[in-house]
């Protein structure tokens, strides 16, 4: 019997992926209606569906099982953040092999999630949901600060305060409060500050096992927590890579994560690594294409041959133990504190000729409005590097970054000439 795959979300290019993987292979994608436009070239899909986004579970069910009664699906994914709610519960109606809706709430619900790790002693970090400013001192005063201010379901940075003084408190309770990339208010948790150096663990699971492919090094903005760089692999010692990977299995395996790729958040200081947050899927901000240029293993690839039902751990591992000459890969975006609407960017091409540099982008058209850092989306182009050090490979990135010049139109007042 030839595949059909149910793709819940946009899916960015995995129907394509997957289709050419094994001829004869169909795919469904179903998504927010909002959404429909990010499917790239929905003609090839055997259909696309598409639903409120406000649509209880149910409609999304329904709408799912109709298509399943006339061309049955025999596997689902889902390759991004949204809409991975509806996926657990279509897939757990439809009896496909999928992530529990529990471990898809563990890993939204931020509050949740820090509940289920003290519980199980694998991370103490303090937290607390607060439904409002006074509760938000009352945290304050036990734990002190300085302490991290978020939405309880968010990504992307949206909406994160680091609160260093009182005077901060009111602002972070309502920027968290707000609503960012398609998400309304999912109430307002507060954290203790976990001092020290942040990195992100990407791994892969398979039948429980997991495998840690890299430790990648972060850089973040230290007012919005925004991230500016990365760089794969870390350089990290052994036995604290050890640690890492030890710990980070534990996580996994506490939240019910089985099987896929997943984007692990950490902080290194002197209680050793301490979680910020996890996703069941591969990082963003290019972090998989720093990951195959640093170790061979191609995340996305192997994500979509485990959704065909390969098993993918034992080509990773061997990859892993291959002897590769020691290559470090980075990434730098460039991120504007102006305020204007974007005229024209200087000096790509220059950018782009400088020594280590694979890649430069720019994320924002001519007419943007630039709005200073607020979050992910707000960072303006970035600039990708190789080289034989971390250190090399980062310093080559953030320079050809930083050497663009971003020219913006900012309208003075009536009267004034600007």
């Amino acid at each position: 019997m030839s595949e059909h795959v149910l793709i819940v979300g946009p899916g960015r290019d995995f129907p394509a992926r997957i289709r050419g993987l094994r001829p004869g292979t169909s795919t469904t994608v179903i998504c927010q209606l909002d959404y429909i436009g990010k499917v790239r070239a929905p003609g090839e899909n055997a259909r696309v569906v598409g639903v409120r986004g406000d649509a209880p579970e149910q409609e999304w069910i329904d709408m799912a099982a109709a298509v399943h009664a006339r061309h049955p699906f025999t596997r689902i994914g889902t390759f991004g953040e949204r809409d991975q709610d509806h996926y657990a519960v279509i897939a757990e109606a439809l009896g496909l092999t999928a992530h529990s809706p529990a471990t898809v709430s563990l890993v939204h619900d931020k509050e949740a999630m820090r509940i289920r790790l003290r519980e199980a002693g694998v991370d103490a970090t303090a937290s607390a949901r607060v439904a409002d400013l006074a509760e938000l001192r009352a945290f304050v005063t036990e734990h002190g600060l300085p302490c991290v201010v978020k939405p309880v379901s968010s990504s992307g940075s949206a909406g994160v305060t680091k609160v260093t003084d009182d005077s901060q408190l009111a602002e972070a309770f309502e920027r968290a409060g707000g609503s960012y990339l398609g998400l309304t208010n999912t109430g307002v948790l507060v954290e203790e500050f976990l001092d020290g150096t942040q990195y992100s663990v990407e791994a892969f699971s398979e039948a429980g096992e997991h495998q840690v492919v890299t430790v990648t090094r972060k850089y973040s903005d230290p007012g919005t927590l925004v991230e500016l760089g990365h760089v794969s692999p870390a350089p990290l010692p052994d036995d604290v890579r050890e640690e890492v990977d030890t710990y980070v299995a534990a996580v996994l395996d506490a939240l019910g994560i089985a099987f896929g790729p997943t984007h692990t958040e950490v902080v290194l200081g002197e209680r050793g690594p301490r979680l910020i947050e996890t996703h069941v899927r591969m990082g963003g901000d290019l972090i998989p294409a720093l990951t195959l240029d640093a170790t061979g293993v191609d995340v996305d690839d192997c994500t979509a041959r485990q959704t065909l039902g390969e098993k993918v751990l034992p080509g990773i591992r061997a990859t892993l133990a291959e002897e590769r000459p020691a290559r470090c890969s980075a990434i730098w975006f460039a991120a504007l504190d102006a305020t204007g609407v974007l005229d024209e960017v200087v000096g790509v091409d220059e950018a782009r000729a400088r020594p280590g540099v694979t890649e430069v982008t720019v994320a924002a058209r001519p007419g943007a409005r630039i709005d200073g850092l607020r979050n992910s989306e707000s960072r303006v182009a970035y600039a990708r590097a190789l080289a034989d050090t971390a250190d090399e490979a980062v310093t080559a990135a953030r320079e050809a970054a930083e050497s663009l010049e971003f020219r913006l139109r900012v309208p003075g007042r009536r009267g004034e000439t600007v």
